[in-house]
């Protein structure tokens, strides 16, 4: 038998993998858009407070504030609660999960979106509305594609790291595909198997992941020059 018959609980495992993990990137970005405008606004308080959100996460453990955020988090919710007259609220392991990577990777998505913004010449904007171009429009199709291509190394990078770091949230009670992997090889005495299968699966989706960001950037570079003939002038 498949995985001594282990094998749709070990899929189901990594179909929750793959839905905290594009979730969190999905709340990543829009944190990192809020970022990245932050940090490049003319608000000091708005620079300062994004600095320290992209600080601290970068100081402290993926794990660290994967705990904090579920049982500390829990605690200030339901102490809240008590002095509402709210009954007791449970945390659920896929909400707290994807707020923890999403809070995580938001702030390196930041930078990576930050760095994208600055690479786009300030004077394509400025031209494009001199010519009549709404913002929106200066955004959606001229800022916004080059921004894009920019950015998306960086965003590759952050998505396979994402995805594999997902196998924290076992470590808070969450079915994923880790916590799966690890209750087998517990109940069947065979680790190697296991965690081999759990390893290999990881490798797939990283290995499919890298090919979606290939075709992604081909797609966004057509009309683009090479980079050596760039270089060349």
């Amino acid at each position: 038998m498949f995985l001594h018959g282990y094998g749709p609980s070990l899929l189901q495992g990594a179909l929750l993998t793959l839905g905290v993990a594009a979730a969190s990137l999905a709340l990543a970005v829009v944190l990192g858009l809020v970022g990245a405008s932050a940090r490049l606004s003319r608000s000091r308080w708005a620079s300062r407070t994004a600095l320290a959100y992209t600080t601290l996460v970068r100081g402290v453990p993926d794990l660290v504030l994967m705990l904090l955020i579920f049982y500390g988090g829990q605690m200030a919710i339901n102490a809240l609660g008590d002095r509402l007259g709210w009954g007791y609220i449970d945390i659920d392991p896929f909400v707290a999960g994807v707020l923890t990577m999403g809070f995580i990777f938001g702030a390196y998505i930041a930078e990576v979106l930050r760095g994208a913004m600055l690479a786009v010449p300030a004077g394509q904007r400025e031209a494009a509305l001199a010519y009549g171009f709404t913002r929106w429009q200066v955004l959606r199709r001229i800022v916004g594609p080059q921004m894009l291509r920019h950015a998306l190394p960086g965003l590759s990078n952050n998505w396979l790291v994402m995805l594999k770091s997902t196998a924290i949230v076992s470590v808070i009670g969450l079915s994923d595909l880790t916590n799966r992997g690890a209750m087998a090889a517990g109940n069947t005495r065979e680790p190697f198997l296991f965690y081999g299968a759990v390893a290999l699966a990881y490798l797939a989706f990283t290995a499919l992941s890298e090919l979606g960001f290939a075709w992604a950037q081909k797609k966004l570079s057509v009309g683009q020059a090479p980079r050596s003939t760039r270089e060349a002038h």
